[in-house]
C-alpha cells in the first residue's frame, strides 16, 4: 500500500534552516506529483510546495524564495528545504499524493519556529 514517511521536523531559531525527507512507497514514485502541505493550530491545511513528476515546482507566496521543493527519484524521497524561517511557519507538515483519485498523506512531522 502507499506509505509516506515524513522525517526532519523539530525545533528552530527564527531565521534557521530545517529539511524535511518523504520517503514513499506502495506506487511508481517517478510518475507521480507530490505535494508538501502543513495545518498549524486552528488553522487549515495548506498548500506550501508541489514537484510534478518532471520537476516543475509551485509554491505558496508566503514561502517563495524561502523554501525549495526536490525529488530523488533513486531514493524514492521528496524534499523541502526551509531556510530564514519564521514564526508563522510553525506548523505540522505533511507530505501528500494523489494515486487514482484518492489523497495519500503521511503522518507528519512538527516544525516549531521559537526563539
Amino acid at each position: 500500500q502507499v506509505q509516506l514517511v515524513e522525517s526532519g521536523g523539530g525545533l528552530v531559531q527564527p531565521g534557521g534552516s530545517l529539511r524535511l525527507s518523504c520517503a514513499a512507497s506502495g506506487f511508481i514514485f517517478v510518475v507521480n506529483a507530490m505535494n508538501w502541505y502543513r495545518q498549524a493550530p486552528g488553522k487549515q491545511r495548506e498548500l506550501v510546495a508541489g514537484i510534478t513528476n518532471d520537476g516543475r515546482t509551485n509554491y505558496a507566496d508566503s514561502v517563495k524564495g524561502r523554501f525549495t521543493i526536490s525529488r530523488d527519484y533513486a531514493k524514492n524521497t521528496v524534499y523541502l528545504q526551509m531556510n530564514s524561517l519564521k514564526p508563522e511557519d510553525t506548523a505540522v507538515y505533511y507530505c501528500n499524493t494523489n494515486l487514482r483519485g484518492l489523497s495519500h498523506w503521511g503522518q507528519g512531522t512538527q516544525v516549531t519556529v521559537s526563539s
